[in-house]
Formats: C-alpha cells, sequence, structure tokens
C-alpha cells in the first residue's frame, strides 16, 4: 500500500544522487549532486525529498550477521538520517552509527549513534497501518549536510541475522518557514467537518476503519488544488466545563508546513482519550527552536515514506522551548487514532518531546508545555492528570493482547513497552508534569 504511494511522489534514488567522497588527493573535488528527482504531476505542497540508499556488506563475507553501510558518499542536500528494512515485525539487533558532512563548510562529525529500538512505536498489531509499515531505527537530526558514511553492525555474540533490505533513508525537510510565520500561525487548528472513516472501536482487538485507496500523482495534485471543506469547531474555554485546562497556543500543521497531500486521505478515531503517553523523539538535542518546524517535517516524511505509516506518529510534539505543535492530522480536540505506543493507541494520544532525554535533562518549559497541554486535552474527556485508568493491550510485548493495564493518566512510553522512551530524564519529570496538569485543570 505505502510502497505504490512512495514511488507516486518521488522518493529520489540512491544511483542518481550518490557521488564517491573523498576525492584523491590532488585531483578536482566531485561535481555536485544532481537535483532530488521530480515527478511529473507532484502535487505542488508536498515539502521536501527523501534519498533511500541501499545498505551493502562492508567486509568480504557474505554472512546474514555481515557488517553493512555506506563508505563516504556525497549525497543531495539532507537534514535526518534513519534505517529502515522490509519486515516490521524483525528487530534490529546491533548498532547504527552515521558520519555527516556539514553543507558549506565540508566538515565531517565523528560517529553518532542511531536510536534502534523503534519497535515499539507505530500502528498496534492487525491495524491497516501496521501491515503496510516497514522496521525502522528513530530518525537522528543531522543538521543540513551533504555527506553520508554509515555503519551498522550486529550486536556481539548475536545469533540473529541483520533484517533484509536495509536502506539509509536521508531526509531533506524542504524550505523552512520563516520562525514567526510557524510560531505565530499558533491558535486554532483546522478541524474536520466530519470523519472521513469509521469511529474507532473502544477495544483495541476489534477491527479498523477501512484502508482507502492509494491516491495516484493526479488525485494528489487534485487534492492540492481542490482541498476538502473544513471547518472550525468552537474552543472549549476552561469555564465551559469543570476541569479543563485552558486551551495552550498550538501551532498548526498548516504552522509548520505538514504538506497534506503526502498522508493518507483518511482519518482514524478512538471513542475517547483516557491516557496520554509522553515520548522524546529520540532525533538528538543539536536542533535550535527556530528549526522545529524542520524537524517535525522531516519526522513527518520519515513516518510516511521511509516507514510506511498513514501520517505522522504523535498526536502532539512539544519543542525545547514548549511550544506545542499539532501532529497527527484529525482535528487538535478529537480523539484521534495515533501510532505512538505499540498495543495502546486507542483511546490515547501521544506526546513527542523533540530531543533525547536519556542523558540530559528536559528543558523546563517543554514540561511545563506537556502539563499544560496534557489539562486541556485530558479534560475535554474528563481525565484527570494525577488519576489511574486501564486500557486493554493490543498486544505490546510487554503485556499480551487483551490484558487490562493500570497506567497513570498521564504515562511514559516505557510503561507500556520495554523501551528507555521518553528517556530516563523526561520519565522522571512526569510527576512534575501530573501534578502541574492538575493545577492547571483548577484540582486540588
Amino acid at each position: 500500500m505505502r510502497g505504490l504511494l512512495v514511488s507516486s511522489i518521488g522518493v529520489a534514488v540512491s544511483a542518481a544522487l550518490v557521488l564517491p567522497l573523498p576525492a584523491p588527493s590532488g585531483a578536482a573535488p566531485p561535481p555536485p549532486p544532481p537535483p532530488a528527482a521530480k515527478v511529473p504531476g507532484k502535487a505542488p505542497d508536498i515539502a521536501g525529498s527523501t534519498q533511500s540508499l541501499p545498505l551493502a556488506p562492508t567486509t568480504r563475507s557474505l554472512a546474514p550477521t555481515a557488517e553493512r553501510g555506506l563508505l563516504q558518499r556525497r549525497v543531495a542536500p539532507f537534514s535526518m538520517v534513519g534505517v529502515v528494512w522490509d519486515d516490521p515485525a524483525a528487530e534490529l539487533r546491533g548498532t547504527v552509527q552515521v558520519r555527516t558532512r556539514a553543507s558549506g563548510t565540508g566538515a565531517w562529525s565523528g560517529w553518532q549513534d542511531v536510536e534502534t529500538h523503534n519497535h515499539e512505536h507505530g500502528a498496534d498489531p492487525g491495524t491497516a497501518e501496521n501491515r503496510a509499515a516497514r522496521g525502522s531505527t528513530a530518525p537522528l537530526w543531522v543538521g543540513a549536510s551533504d555527506g553520508v558514511e554509515v555503519r551498522v553492525r550486529p550486536a556481539t555474540g548475536e545469533p540473529a541475522a541483520l533484517p533484509a533490505g536495509m536502506r539509509l533513508e536521508l531526509v531533506d525537510p524542504g524550505e523552512a518557514p520563516e520562525p514567526s510565520e510557524a510560531l505565530e500561525a499558533a491558535g486554532e487548528a483546522e478541524e474536520p467537518d466530519e470523519p472521513e472513516e469509521a469511529e474507532e472501536p473502544d477495544e483495541p482487538e476489534e477491527s479498523e476503519a477501512p484502508e482507502h485507496p492509494v491516491p495516484t500523482t493526479a488525485a494528489l495534485t487534485r487534492r492540492a488544488a481542490y482541498p476538502t471543506p473544513e471547518i472550525h469547531l468552537p474552543v472549549l474555554e476552561a469555564a465551559a466545563k469543570p476541569y479543563i485546562g485552558p486551551r495552550p497556543k498550538i501551532v498548526s500543521r498548516a504552522g509548520w508546513r505538514a504538506s497534506e497531500a503526502l498522508r493518507e486521505r483518511g482519518f482514524v478515531y478512538s471513542k475517547t482519550i483516557k491516557a496520554a503517553f509522553v515520548h522524546h523523539s529520540a532525533t538528538g538535542n543539536s536542533y535550535t527552536c527556530g528549526q522545529s518546524a524542520s524537524v517535525l517535517r522531516s519526522i513527518y516524511r520519515y513516518h510516511v515514506v521511509s516507514s510506511g505509516w498513514r501520517d505522522i506518529g504523535y498526536n502532539f510534539a512539544v519543542d525545547k522551548c514548549g511550544n506545542i505543535y499539532e501532529g497527527r492530522a484529525g482535528g487538535v480536540t478529537r480523539a484521534v487514532r495515533g501510532a505512538h505506543t505499540l498495543g495502546f493507541n486507542a483511546n490515547t494520544m501521544g506526546i513527542a518531546v523533540l530531543g533525547s532525554y536519556s542523558r540530559v535533562n528536559p528543558p523546563a518549559a517543554a514540561v511545563t508545555a506537556v502539563a499544560r497541554l496534557t489539562a486541556w486535552k485530558l479534560g475535554l474527556f474528563k481525565g484527570n492528570p494525577k488519576g489511574k485508568v486501564t486500557l486493554t493491550s493490543g498486544g505490546s510485548g510487554k503485556h499480551p493482547r487483551g490484558r487490562k493495564v493500570s497506567f497513570n493518566v498521564i504515562s511514559g512510553h516505557r510503561d507500556g513497552f520495554y523501551t528507555d522512551c521518553p528517556g530516563t530524564r523526561l520519565y522522571g519529570r512526569l510527576g512534575t508534569a501530573r501534578n502541574a496538569s492538575a493545577g492547571y485543570q483548577g484540582r486540588v
């Protein structure tokens, strides 16, 4: 399903974009790579590009556990990197490291680790979105780059083979909006008039709403020219209902310039929102707040084009400066089903704090933003940020399918799966976020 969509919107392939680096001593530098391929009829609002480069054994051994990677290559500009493979159920038991060359200066970075444990993110087992997905690492933000080197090594003593069909994905987010445009676009995110798919059942084990056919490039172009009419739903103020926190500023998808023709057209909804799962994006902390929109567009493109998801996985994102962003489309006031906590996407929302917080403390502004967002959004569904809730597992590895599990209403991703996410340092601040969120709701 998703593979057809990827090819229809112009994923740039390695042969057209890759040139060797560095040039031999005394030789003229290699010519610049050609621009990313363009597809006739491509919808005009699809920003950015993706280069997909197959990884090959880097040793003489052709054994399935042999190291794979790429030697230094000059490529078209990109800012985010990740690795994907064919089978979403296959785990990459090993390490992924990348070096990148900064555009302009030509300076190479040191080796950087890419988070490999990404299986726990994504759509629930048995859903249409899960069936269309690929295996993937977390994406890593590296900033504007035009060269790359990568090595993938199996874990020491690990008998399992590396996953088949491994490819390096290099994502260019496209032209970044002016910071004022992105941050001043906060406020009302557009809401759909009616759901385009049937409402999700309460229990995750029941059937999902039907899939939508993959649109053609011509259909994408028509959609860009004649978008589906949308309306603004009324804003629920704090005084309109007990224990609803004030609505915070939310940068809309238009504010961070999400390309709506990139995602699948329909939406999937749950019946309610019972809990919020907090994540870190594991994309690193080298971004500036002025780059947050670009980071989001890169994650969005990586989730859809590279990983095969229907849209960005998270319902909301928060940057290091405390700005809040609309994530998966479908309406910020509604129970949009995301792809963020494997087994527990039904009746929950996912909030990603942009960055990596296993060894770095999250900024206070980001923790405050999580508290303000949950006070409002959980309040719309009568959620108590300091309360408990029981959810039914759709199958997560940590909790078998069908098991009833008790969670904090504001939980970390690791509560639902064996993972470090949202990072030890951020996880340790969730108690602070719960108390502050309850306070914003007016609870004693």
